[in-house]
């Protein structure tokens, strides 16, 4: 098992899947000369040519038409949209057509296309290019949102959403494409989407979260420990279908849940799992259920009022010991 970064796991992912299957090929901005702005497929061009590695125009909402078209034809693209900000220039396509395809045409057509994008905040890019806007996608049923915290579920859950014959939309972190984690060499190493994992057992409080704030929040875990408060830790990865069987089971053994997303508070994924649990095991709570979030501004340039508006390691230590009355 090789030690790799984020960054590396999803470039051996594509690079593995296009070997395996003819039919996937990669298309965005600068996907092909420049190698990506991330660097994730950079050497794909020449080892894969023209055909397969197509560039685009800026365009973001002929970019997932395109993918869409050749999806339906047959064809297995993965679409690269710069920065999920960009996304909403593709609203139209990924809500009102990609998404609807299947149940539209009463399970006559198949549209089975991979949109990769990049979110999140931490890099002084300002308010339009530094959003986690995650929930919007997941609302719409037909789409499923993947956002891997790991390289080693980045890997895993890329493989498995190319492979897959409903369209997926594939959020990776900017911040942690420098991570490093052991990743599986096996070419079949596949993880399901659809399916929560818990990263860290513990039993006095539950803390939920995924993609960079799973970071942040096994982090908090490690420093509550050394205050003998044990944490247990989940993972969400996939954000639609939401997989809620291990929170339910997991708040019913420590009776204290806490929330952590990069997104907003309101309308946020910290307000769906804290309505599922209230549904399932409120008799089980010894305590309101705390969310963790980004400050409800536009995020900042500056550096240091950026860190403020972002969860930090601090801001879920605090929760934790709020729920727990400390």
């Amino acid at each position: 098992m090789a030690r790799i970064t984020y960054r590396e796991a999803i470039s051996q992912a594509l690079r593995e899947e296009m070997h395996r299957d003819e039919r996937v090929f990669i298309m965005g901005e600068e996907v092909g000369v420049w190698g990506g702005t991330y660097a994730v497929t950079r050497g794909f061009l020449e080892e894969f040519g023209e055909k397969r590695v197509r560039d685009t125009p800026i365009a973001e909402s002929v970019i997932v038409g395109a993918a869409a078209g050749a999806a339906i034809l047959g064809l297995r693209p993965v679409a690269e949209i710069m920065t999920i900000n960009f996304a909403f220039l593709a609203m139209d396509q990924i809500v009102n057509h990609v998404a609807k395809l299947h149940y539209m045409f009463n399970g006559q057509i198949r549209c089975p296309m991979v949109i990769r994008t990049v979110g999140g905040g931490g890099r002084q890019l300002a308010a339009t290019h530094s959003q986690s806007p995650d929930v919007v996608f997941a609302h719409f049923p037909g789409l499923k949102v993947v956002a891997p915290g790991t390289p080693a579920d980045a890997k895993g859950l890329l493989k498995s959403a190319i492979r897959d014959d409903d369209p997926v939309f594939f959020i990776e972190h900017a911040t942690l494409y420098p991570v490093r984690g052991e990743v599986p060499d096996d070419e079949d190493y596949l993880v399901p989407i659809g399916v929560s994992d818990i990263k860290r057992e513990g039993k006095d409080v539950t803390i939920v979260s995924y993609s960079k704030m799973l970071q942040v929040s096994l982090e908090a875990a490690s420093r509550l420990a050394e205050e003998n408060i044990e944490a247990e830790v989940i993972d969400l990865r996939t954000l639609r279908p939401l997989d809620t069987r291990p929170i339910i089971e997991s708040v019913r053994k420590t009776n204290r849940l806490v929330v952590v997303e990069e997104g907003w508070r309101s309308y946020g994924i910290g307000a769906e799992i804290a309505s599922r649990v209230m549904e399932q095991a409120f008799d089980h709570l010894d305590a309101p259920v705390r969310r963790v979030a980004q400050a409800e501004v536009p995020l900042p340039y500056n550096r240091r009022l950026e860190q403020m508006a972002l969860p930090q390691v601090e801001d879920v230590i605090r929760a934790v010991k709020d729920v727990m009355y400390l």
